[in-house]
């Protein structure tokens, strides 16, 4: 926040409501020349403004602002392209393909690109050091099967996302839509994403977030 800003809320405080142009006359410039700080202001939760009444103040704090615009992040803000593996591929071919993805956990889904399963490096570990031949054992044997995997929805709160993280001591969740019988594979939301998400957040403290495909 700038001087200037400052000033503007202080007299907002003061004064409010009050329009835009008795700040104006009140600074010695021009709308035109406010009207760029008192949109951040808005924007940023610190002033409010209603029609043929003028701005007030919200009275929130710093403090209040950044928990509400953590709170306002969606899951389709930052979630990823999901990383996924048909039920029929090989625990083999799963292990090369997590592998070269860098990832630690993988979507499975049917033809329909349904989920189906998850397979995390724990499962492909534990089969590897089996007698089993790996190139012929199908992911479907050793996932986690639905209805036992967790997921999450485009549309839900990220920071509820992280705590189901954090809870179930999992890397990843799969970003689903419900379609006819089933739910579409769309994302991945995981610790990844919600740390670029803090990162950008501290960087644009006015909400301004960076969509994330990686």
């Amino acid at each position: 926040m700038n001087k200037r800003q400052e000033t503007i809320i202080e007299i907002v405080k003061e004064n409010g409501p009050i329009t835009g142009e008795h700040i104006a006359e009140k600074l010695n410039l021009t709308r035109a020349t406010l009207r760029p700080d008192l949109a951040i202001l808005t924007m940023s939760g610190y002033l409010d403004a209603r029609p043929r009444v003028g701005y007030f103040y919200t009275g929130k704090k710093s403090e209040t602002l950044l928990t509400d615009s953590i709170r306002n992040i969606l899951v389709k803000d930052y979630y990823s392209d999901p990383v996924v593996v048909k039920d029929n591929t090989s625990v083999y071919d799963a292990i090369v393909f997590m592998f070269t993805e860098d990832v630690g956990t993988i979507f499975v889904v049917d033809e329909e690109s349904k989920l189906t399963g998850v397979v995390s490096r724990k499962d492909l570990l534990r089969a590897s050091i089996g007698k089993q031949e790996l190139s012929s054992l199908p992911v479907a044997i050793i996932m986690t099967r639905m209805p036992n995997v967790t997921y999450c929805f485009a549309e839900e709160r990220l920071v509820d996302v992280g705590k189901t993280l954090i809870d179930r001591e999992i890397d990843a969740l799969p970003v689903v839509a419900k379609i006819e019988k089933g739910l579409l594979v769309i994302g991945r939301i995981s610790k990844t994403n919600i740390t670029k998400a803090l990162v950008d957040l501290s960087n644009n403290p006015n909400g301004d977030m960076e969509e994330t495909n990686d």
